[in-house]
């Protein structure tokens, strides 16, 4: 019964500047990583940045460094994506990723729904 619930996802222009979250809730033992996939329309899903959750150690995508900002909420389970200076190019469906073992079961890769970012004039 784990999940992945992402928030923050909308409109704004290019230069602008959004925050998603993402909590995991459920019957959860440990998690050992989360992160954030991206996928536009006719493309492929594509990473673009994840955090160790015991560390707070993150990773970028090329495009996307130097721009977003991946971090550990102050609540359990939680990671904040920081998304600035936001171009067209990043306009997507965002995808919350985590790598978590729930009781009772081994670790695996959990998936949310998935929340629309639009970058437009």
């Amino acid at each position: 019964q784990v999940q992945l619930v992402e928030s923050g996802g909308g409109l704004v222009q290019p230069g602008g500047s959004l925050r998603l979250s993402c909590a995991a809730s459920g019957s959860i033992f440990s998690i050992l990583n989360m992160g954030w996939y991206r996928q536009a329309p006719g493309k492929e899903r594509e990473l673009v940045a994840t955090i160790t959750m015991g560390t707070g150690s993150a990773n970028y995508a090329d495009s996307v460094k130097g721009r977003f900002t991946l971090s550990r909420g102050d609540a359990k389970g939680v990671v904040h994506l920081q998304m600035n200076s936001l171009e067209p190019e990043d306009t997507a469906v965002y995808f919350c990723n985590g790598y978590i073992r729930p009781y009772g079961s081994e670790y695996k890769y959990y998936w949310g729904q998935g929340t629309q970012v639009t970058v437009s004039s």
